[in-house]
């Protein structure tokens, strides 16, 4: 006879223990210390994406004094190890006693709200034990991340099950992979291939980066000046942290405003700055100028120009063209070149997982987010209690981590104080007539993780109230002023 599994009920369940899942309850904790919350977290201990990656060289592709959290100073080098990135949220942890709400190894598989009840019921597995855990919540709070951490997104390319040699893809980094003096090739062009390659090629034979197209990349010293003149003044780090942070969200704001109002010259500028590491003679055109404008891809900033030292040097190389079929071998290209390989690396991206996976449903029935209309980026129609945590593409995915954090906490005080149990987003008369759209404009940003998923996502309207704008520069000024009465926000006492 199956053990009886005992409900625990939460004011608040925090779904993620990664740099989102930390912040809500940081925020959570030091603005509604009233709130009874848990984080429940499916693997083994905190960080997510900077948990789950082991390949070599893992790092952040921007910098840390904005990826880091606004409530505690960041004191490094601006692109960060994922060590060191581990090593701040543990300090965050520790510093707030927020261990005592993380339950680990807790994958939830199910979240069925009941309107008769105003609460989720949260049903899931113990990773550990195999036991079967139930939970119910007055409010849900997704901070699980977008996308399947068990399994990278990898093409199906012709021949791949006669090549002899590894395929591996850095997602799923093997322990013992030994690439010392072999030949490798890595296939991608983002921030991933950008970080591994100058991580392994000192050691193999032979580097090959493979891409199908170029991308952009911001090349620079990996310090920042302004903090380094700062602390040389022996001003506090809280100081050095929130003025560093402004400098440079003030210059991200600059440069991707005029990658919008003038693309070619801010073109010109970055293929410039990698011609300086790789002199004038090298084939920039062909292997690093992108066919689209800054911008409408994420630009990953490479410190200290190291994947470009590794191509000056010798050890890697680049070859831009397309794939025709794996050989025993090695890859043949279109072109008819074959690249001889002994690991291949499939730097090609991730699989978009639309809040974790879970199986959602209101009283039984089940929720298809593709029909849900967006309030902005974070609330869904018909979605009752629940918020999610979608960062940002052109800026560091932690500024929305404290703009949602402040966000929920005044939604969470505000219904206590008006006796509310329950809020749900609700089209208004005047959007009556407005358009639904994918749920982000591929004109303005158009990843591939993103475009093959674009169906699974919710709907977004022509109003800034319903899309997920991807402006931190407005939303930090326009989400404190959401008027929590207006007719968007439907309630239930």
């Amino acid at each position: 006879m199956p053990t009886a599994v005992t409900r625990e009920h939460f004011d608040t369940l925090i779904v993620g223990a990664g740099i989102s899942g930390v912040g809500a309850a940081y925020h959570l904790q030091t603005q509604c210390p009233e709130q009874r919350f848990v984080v429940l977290e499916g693997l083994d201990s905190f960080g997510g994406t900077w948990h789950m990656h082991r390949y070599p060289g893992i790092r952040s592709d921007s910098d840390l004094h904005t990826f880091g959290y606004r409530f505690k100073p960041w004191i490094g080098a601006p692109i960060a190890s994922a060590e060191e990135i581990l090593k701040y949220m543990g300090e965050v942890i520790s510093d707030n006693q927020l261990a005592q709400h993380i339950r680990y190894q807790h994958r939830v598989e199910t979240a069925d709200w009941s309107s008769e009840d105003q609460q989720w019921i949260l049903k899931g597995t113990r990773q550990d034990t195999g036991a079967a855990v139930e939970f119910s919540a007055s409010f849900l709070w997704m901070c699980q991340g977008y996308y399947e951490h068990a399994k990278g997104y990898t093409p199906a390319w012709p021949g791949m099950e006669n090549f002899r040699g590894q395929i591996v893809h850095p997602q799923t980094w093997p322990k013992d992979l030994d690439y010392k003096n072999k030949q490798v090739v890595v296939i991608g062009s983002g921030a991933t291939a950008a970080t591994v390659v100058p991580a392994i090629a000192a050691e193999t034979s032979h580097t090959t980066v493979l891409q199908r197209s170029p991308t952009y990349f911001i090349p620079g010293r990996n310090e920042n000046e302004l903090a380094e003149q700062l602390r040389a003044l022996d001003i506090d780090e809280t100081w050095v942290h929130e003025i560093t942070r402004r400098q440079i969200l003030k210059n991200q704001a600059e440069f991707t405003a005029r990658a919008f109002a003038e693309p070619e010259v801010v073109k010109a500028e970055l293929l410039g700055a990698v011609r300086a590491f790789l002199g004038p003679d090298y084939d920039i055109d062909k292997h690093f100028t992108p066919d689209y404008r800054p911008w409408r891809q994420r630009i990953a900033f490479v410190p200290d120009g190291d994947i470009f030292q590794g191509i000056r040097s010798g050890k890697a190389s680049m070859e831009t063209a397309e794939i025709d079929h794996f050989t025993e071998h090695g890859i043949l290209l279109k072109s008819g070149k074959e690249l001889p390989a002994d690991i291949v690396i499939t730097a090609t991206g991730f699989n978009l997982s639309v809040l974790g996976g879970i199986h959602f449903s209101v009283d039984g029935t089940p929720i298809d987010f593709a029909d849900t209309v967006t309030y902005r980026g974070m609330m869904f129609t018909g979605v009752p209690n629940m918020v999610w945590i979608f960062g940002y593409f052109r800026a560091s995915w932690t500024l929305r981590v404290d703009i949602i954090g402040d966000f929920v906490c005044r939604l969470l005080k505000y219904m206590a104080a008006n006796h509310l149990k329950s809020v749900v987003p609700v089209l208004r008369p005047e959007d009556a007539d407005m358009p639904l759209l994918p749920w982000i404009d591929p004109e303005n940003f158009n990843p591939g993780y993103l475009m093959r998923s674009m169906h699974l996502m919710p709907k977004r309207g022509d109003k800034p109230e319903w899309q997920h704008t991807q402006d931190y520069w407005l939303e930090k000024d326009e989400l404190p002023k959401i008027d929590l009465a207006d007719s968007a926000f439907a309630y239930k006492q």
